[in-house]
Formats: structure tokens, sequence, C-alpha cells
């Protein structure tokens, strides 16, 4: 065998990362036969298995984690290769942005409604997700994240700080006895598989035994549970023009300041793209005007 095609890769790929021909499928938006012939025809002209079935789904054999990498690197270079290509001038299209749950409810959804009268030829996919997605490969345009970029294909952009406050709701808060503390009140936090995501690690540090009132793996989960009265939840200051604000009130648990760090990181090859620089500029003006404070790197 001469070469292997990228149309052929970019199916091992789909596999490889989905863990299942039906997975790869609904990725690529073809059907599940049409993966497992391209696979077998694959494997035939390698000469060696890449896959081994069984019922717990498809896992890569041995040879198959050796050409996963350079799979990998395939899909970045075609990315790449379609940002080049595009030589867009206009500040119009899709701007695909990766956010954690919250900041997709919070930050980038009220600054999707804000954007519409700016550049009313843009429009944001949102992918709200606590997993990160590759960059590098066009999975988005650019990504909300809680680290800086480390690998090369990748700038932060930005480092933003924005100032986290304890909410509850008014009867909840006027419910409390007299003479309560923080480690008395009831949290709502995050659970399994997500136990590491902030504010669970700082609460458990704070109190021993620390066992929350509500714990849930989904973000909007804690903010209904937060608004039905259940508990105290740490949330965004968030000063958005024109955004209902939640039934909620501050609530002073006698704790330092709390600032949220995230970083805004991008694909050095698409971060001169006009439409994806016009949104970068206009989330960064947003986030510095009515949140918080931003570094441009």
């Amino acid at each position: 065998m001469d070469e292997i095609s990228w149309d052929d890769a970019r199916v091992f790929l789909a596999v490889a990362e989905r863990g299942s021909f039906s997975g790869a499928a609904l990725e690529l938006q073809i059907g599940q036969p049409t993966v497992s012939r391209r696979i077998a025809r694959l494997e035939e002209e390698l000469g060696c298995a890449l896959f081994h079935r069984g019922r717990r789904g498809t896992e890569l054999t041995a040879q198959g984690e050796r050409m996963l990498p350079s799979a990998q690197q395939m899909a970045r270079w075609s990315a790449m290769m379609r940002a080049a290509a595009s030589g867009e001038e206009a500040v119009e299209g899709r701007v695909t942005i990766a956010a954690p749950p919250g900041v997709a409810y919070d930050v980038i959804t009220p600054f999707a409604a804000r954007l519409r009268e700016r550049e009313p030829g843009v429009w944001i996919e949102l992918l709200s997700s606590i997993d990160y997605v590759d960059l590098t490969r066009g999975a988005a345009d650019f990504a909300v994240r809680t680290k800086p970029a480390t690998e090369p294909a990748l700038v932060t952009v930005a480092t933003v700080e924005v100032e986290v406050k304890a909410y509850a709701t008014r009867g909840y808060v006027e419910g409390l006895e007299e003479g309560w503390v923080a480690g008395d009140l009831d949290w709502i936090c995050w659970g399994r598989p997500y136990l590491h995501l902030s504010p669970r690690p700082e609460l458990e540090e704070l109190f021993p035994g620390f066992s929350p009132s509500f714990e849930a793996s989904d973000y909007m989960s804690q903010v209904r549970a937060c608004e039905l009265g259940m508990g105290v939840m740490w949330l965004p200051v968030m000063r958005y023009p024109g955004v209902p604000t939640r039934e909620l009130v501050e609530l002073d648990v006698g704790l330092p300041r709390v600032v949220s760090e995230s970083y805004i990181v991008c694909a050095r090859s698409m971060r001169e793209v006009p439409r994806v620089r016009a949104v970068l500029d206009a989330l960064l003006e947003d986030i510095e005007a009515f949140m918080g404070s931003v570094q441009s790197e």
C-alpha cells in the first residue's frame, strides 16, 4: 500500500475517538455499514487489524494505537488547509465557541444576544461541555478554558478574571437561623463525575466532612435547585444590560473574595480570520464592561 488517504484516515480516527462504528457514523453523517466497509478495506490493505470488536465497544489494537497520532495530525493539517484556503474578508458566517456549561449559560448566551445587533452577519454555534474540544482540528473556532494554551498550534488570546459570589433565594436567606456560619449552609455544587470542579474542592477544604445539600453533573440543574430555594450556590457577578436577573440575592458568607480565572484559547490559524477576530474582540469588550477584568495576551 503506497499511501493512506485522508478519507480513510478520517473514518479510522472517528471510530477510534468515538469508540464505536455507530458513533463514527453519526459524527461523519454516513451509514454504519459504510463505516464498517471502509475500515475492513483499510485493514485488508494494511494487512493488520486496527480494532478489537467486542460487547463493550470498539478498542484499538496495538497497530491501531501506533497509527492514531498520525491520523490526529492529518486532521490538524486538514483544518489548517481549510482555514488557509478560505481567504475570508467579510465579517459573516458561523463562529463556533466551546465553553463549560456555566460559562455557556451565564456569559456566551447573553453575549450572543447582544452580538446580533453589532454583527448581524455572524451567528454563534455554542458547544457547551466540560470536556475540551480539539481546536487544532477545527472542532471550534475558539474556547473558554480553565487552563491556558500549551500546544504550539494554540494561542491564549486573553486571561479573564470574574468575581464569584454566593447566591440564594430571598426566602432561603430569611429562613436562616441567627448566628449562622458558612459551614451551616446548604451548599449546591457539582456531583459525579465532576467532583474536581470548583467550588466543591474549595468547600471540602474549608469544611471537613463537607457534604452538599444538592449535587448534579449538570450546571442548569444546580441553578434550578438554587432558584427553588434548596440552598446556596457560587455564581458569577453579571451586569449584562437587558438580561433578566435570577430571583436570587447575594449572601455574605464571610469567606475571602472569590475570583474565577478563565482563558480564551484559539488556534493560531484562526486568530486573524475576520469573523473570528470580530467575535473575539466583541466578547472581550463585553466581559470587560459587564463582568470582570481582561488581560489580553
